[in-house]
């Protein structure tokens, strides 16, 4: 058995690998697309290219119950998707990205873009059923401590460098540092030794259940006690305010005047530094107080900080002049608050998964906030631009004090 820093470095490289180019579509290519004029709309569109991490569900148990190769059940997922990712990043280093107004170009990188989702989610699907038969009970806020990190790590690199980087840098130096650094993170997993892993559900038989019975017997297990149901009404409303403002809080900074500078270096990366403070505060945290009290606390702050977004957004459209830095200390504080309430959520969702099904459990509860979120990202930038950023703003506030609620009714559930 790998010891646990050797865990935890794995769990770390792999989370960054992953966020590195889901950093560029989630953060640089909004403020790219903004700044060549594309509407709010367009944006929010864009939000199909997230489909795999949202119906990823589909293969999860695939991937839990069939290996590859002999490198190791997960290991033998992990490393094809990792140099799959390499590949893909490489080929959109060549993309004539000046050419994206014309649509055979554009056709082409948004496959491109979709394809690197689709492997990105698989190997998030490998790595989490790693890190739920590895990690014991009281090393799990520890070993999301380190995903998130990770992960956010690779929005600094993936959105916010990227940014700075197309200021100065060519777009193919840019993207094929962006492989090498993905290539790297593979060194860890390549190097590690994956132990056999002693719970495996067995495969059923070919046409022994049909496809209606293995899924109501796969979901009466989120169905079998009144606290697994409530924690599904968790699992739904948790994602609905960053579903909404999604495509909308960097377009707003971009109407605000910043430039690809200011937001990749302090808006993305500081607030990615932030998010990394914020994670590591939580991980602290988790260790002194319950899951369930974190929980609640890391929304309300999150509630605030999108409070502090309105408040912003009623100046712009005042015409009321507001200094850069103030925009920076908020999205700082906000990226923070998303960090410490993602550290805790994924702990819990580890929490529900069971070891014989472990990649399935946390898959099909991470597509569940995924589905929520990408379905309300899709329609958000037309709300913004019917109701004017400011509203908009009030009104997820408003949605996100509703959405306390589940929390509050779960925690009355939990025995």
């Amino acid at each position: 058995m790998p010891n646990l820093r050797q865990v935890y470095i794995l769990l770390f490289s792999l989370y960054w690998a992953q966020g590195l180019p889901v950093g560029f579509m989630t953060h640089a290519l909004p403020v790219i697309l903004r700044a060549q004029g594309v509407s709010l709309a367009h944006i929010g569109g864009f939000g199909l290219l997230m489909l795999p991490w949202s119906v990823k569900i589909f293969w999860a148990a695939y991937v839990d119950q069939v290996a590859l190769s002999r490198l190791g059940h997960y290991r033998s997922w992990i490393i094809p998707t990792q140099l799959s990712s390499v590949i893909i990043l490489i080929i959109l280093s060549f993309f004539p990205i000046q050419a994206l107004d014309q649509p055979g170009y554009l056709l082409v990188f948004f496959v491109l873009l979709f394809a690197m989702n689709l492997t990105g989610a698989t190997q998030d699907i490998a790595t989490d059923g790693l890190a739920v038969n590895l990690l014991k009970t009281d090393q799990q806020h520890w070993g999301n401590t380190f995903q998130v990190i990770g992960s956010r790590l690779g929005f600094i690199v993936g959105g916010g460098a990227v940014l700075w980087c197309l200021d100065w840098l060519q777009w193919q130096k840019t993207f094929l540092a962006l492989a090498l650094l993905v290539l790297l993170n593979t060194l860890p997993v390549l190097f590690y030794k994956e132990p056999v892993h002693a719970f495996f559900a067995p495969r059923p038989e070919a046409g022994s259940v049909s496809l209606r019975q293995a899924i109501r017997t796969y979901l009466g297990y989120f169905q079998s006690t009144p606290e697994l149901k409530a924690w599904l009404l968790v699992l739904l409303s948790f994602k609905v305010a960053d579903g909404l403002s999604g495509p909308v809080l960097k377009p707003l900074m971009v109407d605000m005047g910043l430039n690809f500078t200011q937001i990749g270096v302090y808006i993305t990366m500081l607030g990615a530094v932030a998010a990394l403070a914020g994670a590591g505060m939580a991980g602290l945290l988790l260790k002194h107080y319950s899951r369930t009290a974190c929980l609640t606390v890391f929304s309300i702050l999150k509630i605030s900080s999108l409070m502090a977004y309105a408040v912003l957004a009623y100046g712009y459209e005042a015409q009321i002049q507001i200094a850069p830095v103030y925009v920076y200390a908020v999205n700082a504080f906000e990226d923070a608050c998303s960090a410490m309430l993602l550290v805790v959520m994924l702990t819990l969702v580890m929490q529900y998964s069971r070891k014989q099904l472990a990649g399935t459990d946390f898959t099909f509860q991470v597509s569940l906030m995924a589905t929520v979120s990408g379905g309300l990202y899709l329609i958000s930038g037309v709300m913004a631009e019917l109701a004017g950023y400011s509203h908009y703003l009030g009104v997820i506030c408003a949605i996100s004090v509703l959405c306390l609620w589940p929390i509050y009714y779960w925690k009355n559930q939990v025995r």
